[in-house]
């Protein structure tokens, strides 16, 4: 669980502002429209493990809606340089991400929560399992013996990842959550009622109709497109590999937002 003190909304979008997980990003605009351009051309790494189908071949329609969603420079002729995630987008999802939360707190859902980006985001996951489970929460189990992107996928601390030798892997592959989901449909376990996850991990659970929420960096249009044609709940914008305890603030207006701070 956050060890940090829950932030207001202004504290919060300062920190991370100053920590650089939203305002002026890392991730520069020559990488953000190369990969508008790639999913907008149909190459499916970049979908996420959403079916986009022809929607989404304009790539200023793409820019539009991460315009709109991430808010990432608007103007088309901006083609080089700084780029940008509104810390004021980040929290307002956070704050949908909670009442999807609190819904499955209430209910005592199943939930799944897994991570292509353990490097940054493996904290956050795991406080929201942690917190999920002390409501009553089913925190679902993931069958055993899986292997996907050359790897295998365990779970650790109620978070679903991949490991490949000794080290956690960075995929924004669909095929580690396809590969839980199969494996559940042929065990006849019931599927998860929230997957709470990001890259293709959240992509493929939205596609296959489970509800979903997602963590995305501006440089992963897909999730925001999903979140545009319903396909997943929430999409949070954020830059998604900074300095893992940056994001510690942001766990904790989360869960507090939630009702499931201790």
């Amino acid at each position: 669980m956050p060890t940090v003190r829950t932030p207001s909304r202004q504290a919060l979008i300062d920190h991370l502002i100053r920590t650089r997980i939203a305002g002026n990003v890392a991730t520069s605009r020559e990488n953000n429209l190369e990969h508008y351009r790639e999913l907008a051309s149909g190459n499916r790494y970049y979908w996420l493990g959403l079916d986009l189908g022809d929607r989404w071949t304009d790539e200023d329609a793409v820019l539009k809606v991460m315009t709109e969603r991430c808010g990432v420079v608007a103007d088309p002729a901006h083609r080089s340089g700084q780029d940008t995630i509104d810390p004021e987008l980040t929290v307002d999802a956070l704050d949908r991400m909670a009442v999807v939360l609190r819904k499955a707190a209430a209910g005592k859902q199943r939930v799944l929560l897994a991570t292509g980006h353990p490097g940054g985001l493996l904290g956050v996951h795991l406080a929201t399992a942690a917190a999920l489970r002390a409501v009553g929460c089913e925190i679902v189990e993931i069958p055993g013996d899986l292997r996907a992107d050359d790897g295998r996928v365990l779970q650790m601390g109620g978070v679903a990842m991949v490991l490949r030798t000794a080290a956690l892997v960075h995929t924004h592959s669909p095929d580690p959550m396809s590969a839980i989901l199969d494996a559940m449909e042929r065990e006849g376990r019931p599927l998860p009622q929230l997957v709470v996850a990001d890259h293709g991990w959240a992509g493929c659970a939205g596609q296959r109709g489970i509800d979903a929420t997602g963590y995305a960096d501006c440089n992963d249009p897909a999730l925001f497109l999903g979140e545009a044609e319903g396909s997943l709940l929430v999409t949070v914008p954020l830059d998604d590999h900074v300095a893992p305890q940056h994001y510690e603030p942001m766990t904790a207006y989360l869960l507090s937002a939630a009702g499931l701070a201790e």
